[in-house]
């Protein structure tokens, strides 16, 4: 039986996929060592440049090590990049997101194969396990109907629609059953679940919350403009993780404008204010180095973050995507300067989650992963990483801190 190893770049929906295309393999046998594989099946990345860099280095690298091996190309690069490596030859074929759930009959393919498929597709595949983790991420959406300027997603995962409740209840169900009690709500557009069935997220999570085994449960990222009143209402539910991520990309509304944000800042901040008043953990996207982000724009973008309740951020330099409105604006911003924003905004959120985090070091539930040498990692309800140092074997479990040694580099413990 050929060995199939499964790489996976990028967010949390290539994780739940890599599971899907996972559960759906008979004739093959899964390992976890890439250098003994006869088949790799690369789930990429193209988000930015550097994704695209990273796909392509770990493709050659392998082909280095191992000619004989069969390379498939799956995942948002197989849109964007899948044809150009497919004709290079640097990969065996390329299968589109719709092509998944075929894994199985997809990898008997003896000849090369470019199967790229459509973007209208949505999964209903049950996934049971999840391989190596102690946490469910659940995908309950697919795509996106906003149309950033610098943002390549549609292209590549299409328009948002929605996984039926059903499905994911369902999912949820057979993973409680199974031992899982954390589950992360994952897609392209997370908030965008609903619309097109005539439900919403807020009723989705209060159904979740009723299934036995379901102890906490947490959300990718959400616009602002999709967090209503009903969802508010949810806050204070004691399985809420007490930290949401919410994108706000930048601080400056001419920025915002140029971006083809939704947001701006005057209505952010009341936001944010709301929801930090009712004890959570606030985390969100920031793109710096955009086209137009001149001196001004910057200094007033950082001002507005120092003004907001923030405690962790994704910070990310921008990365010119072809085909993009973002991509032909000017003027572009030097890579220097891209990059030492970039440190000034990460200090800055990072000196905002020290300071939140001394102030948070009473009944931290923690649920910890896999561990080594008596040491395990997990993250607590504010989504603050833990390390907890014992002499029993603590992976999968969840434990109530209240000593927790609090350092700029982290949370400690001992038990």
């Amino acid at each position: 039986m050929k060995k199939v190893f499964f790489k996976t770049f990028g967010c949390r929906t290539n994780q739940f996929d890599t599971q899907v295309m996972m559960s759906k393999l008979e004739a093959f046998e899964l390992t976890q060592d890439e250098s003994n594989s006869d088949i790799i099946v690369v789930n990429s990345c193209t988000v930015t440049n550097g994704a695209d860099s990273s796909v392509r280095n770990y493709i050659s690298s392998m082909k280095r090590k191992n000619p004989d091996v069969k390379i498939i190309l799956a995942g948002c690069g197989a849109h964007s990049k899948g044809e150009s490596l497919f004709e290079d030859g640097k990969v065996f074929g390329v299968m589109g997101h719709s092509e998944k759930e075929k894994i199985n009959e997809i990898l008997k393919h003896e000849t090369r194969f470019y199967q790229i498929g459509d973007l209208a597709h949505i999964d209903e595949t049950i996934v049971e396990e999840f391989v190596g983790k102690s946490r469910a991420f659940i995908k309950i959406q697919e795509g996106c109907d906003f149309r950033c300027s610098y943002c390549i997603i549609p292209a590549v995962r299409g328009d948002a629609r929605s996984h039926r409740e059903e499905t994911v209840l369902e999912q949820v169900r057979k993973l409680a059953a199974n031992g899982f009690g954390e589950f992360i709500l994952t897609g392209t557009n997370v908030g965008s679940y609903g619309k097109d069935h005539g439900t919403s997220m807020a009723e989705l999570l209060q159904k979740m919350s009723m299934i036995r085994g379901v102890r906490r449960i947490r959300i990718g990222s959400l616009e602002p403009i999709q967090i209503d009143d009903a969802f508010m209402e949810l806050l204070d539910e004691p399985w809420m993780a007490k930290h949401l991520h919410i994108a706000l990309q930048h601080t400056s509304d001419k920025m915002l404008k140029l971006m083809n944000r939704r947001n701006r800042f005057e209505s952010d901040i009341v936001l944010f204010n709301k929801i930090a008043e009712r004890g959570y953990a606030l985390g969100t996207d920031f793109i710096v180095g955009h086209p137009g982000e001149g001196e001004k724009e910057w200094q007033e973008a950082v001002e507005r973050v120092k003004e907001l309740p923030l405690t962790h951020v994704h910070a990310f330099s921008y990365s010119k995507r072809d085909n993009t409105p973002s991509a032909i604006m000017k003027p572009e911003i030097r890579g220097n300067i891209a990059k030492e924003r970039h440190r000034e905004l990460t200090a800055l959120i990072h000196a905002k989650n020290y300071a939140f985090r001394r102030t948070h070091t009473e009944n931290l539930e923690v649920l910890l992963e896999s561990g080594k040498e008596g040491v395990f990692h997990g993250f607590d309800q504010y989504f603050n990483k833990v390390e907890v140092a014992s002499s029993e074997d603590l992976s999968s479990n969840w434990v109530l801190l209240n000593d927790v040694e609090v350092t700029p580099d982290g949370n400690r413990a001992k038990l």
